[in-house]
């Protein structure tokens, strides 16, 4: 049976990790500004598309838009003591390599029935400048068979958090643009769903070209 809201435990550590990491970070040291937070339904499965450019960007957009979001990881980060506890508790789903796009549309859905927000970054991996080049059309498939609504995010300036050949963040200020829920494809027809992943794509790069 669906669920509205995700497991309590589960939001009680992404409540302490945000309000004692991520949103002080994001705040202070990034000078953090963050648009459309009231455009994010509160609760029932929703899939957050956005850009990549960081590996900050998955904590980040968490904080942004105010509700825990799960990402897929690596099935062997599962096999870590304590930091696979931790990650599950913050709504991480495992991945199996060699059979991630199965996986990871099948693990997509178990969240989203659950009632977790589901990040997925459109591009599929991270970008030098934060664009959106080629967007996969997972996203819109998961969407569809969930029939739950996408939500366009711009993570703007995380592609400049690290110097290349540095692993310490610079504090370079950061803009997090969220837009209105797009409703999802009525079917899984693929002419449909890269429209609508073309849609959310051209959506992001609007908000991300509002720049600071």
């Amino acid at each position: 049976m669906s669920r509205d809201r995700e497991p309590p435990v589960n939001l009680l550590w992404y409540h302490l990790f945000k309000w004692s990491v991520v949103s002080p970070v994001l705040g202070l040291y990034f000078r953090g500004r963050v648009y459309g937070a009231d455009q994010v339904p509160k609760a029932g499965g929703l899939v957050v598309v956005a850009n990549h450019a960081s590996d900050f960007d998955p904590p980040l957009l968490s904080a942004a838009v105010r509700r825990p979001v799960s990402y897929m990881a690596k099935e062997e980060l599962f096999q870590v003591p304590v930091l696979s506890q931790a990650i599950r508790l913050y709504g991480a789903y495992p991945v199996k390599r060699g059979s991630a796009d199965r996986s990871a549309i099948r693990e997509a859905l178990k969240q989203l029935e659950q009632g977790w927000a589901v990040g997925i970054f459109l591009q599929g991996t991270r970008t030098p400048d934060g664009r959106i080049p080629a967007p996969k059309i997972g996203a819109a498939l998961i969407a569809a068979k969930a029939q739950v609504p996408l939500l366009p995010v711009s993570l703007w300036g995380t592609h400049r958090v690290f110097r290349k050949g540095s692993s310490i963040p610079r504090p370079v200020p950061l803009t997090i643009r969220i837009g209105a829920p797009i409703a999802p494809p009525p079917s899984t027809a693929r002419e449909g769903l890269e429209a609508l992943t073309a849609q959310c794509a051209t959506e992001i790069h609007r908000l991300h070209d509002l720049g600071r």
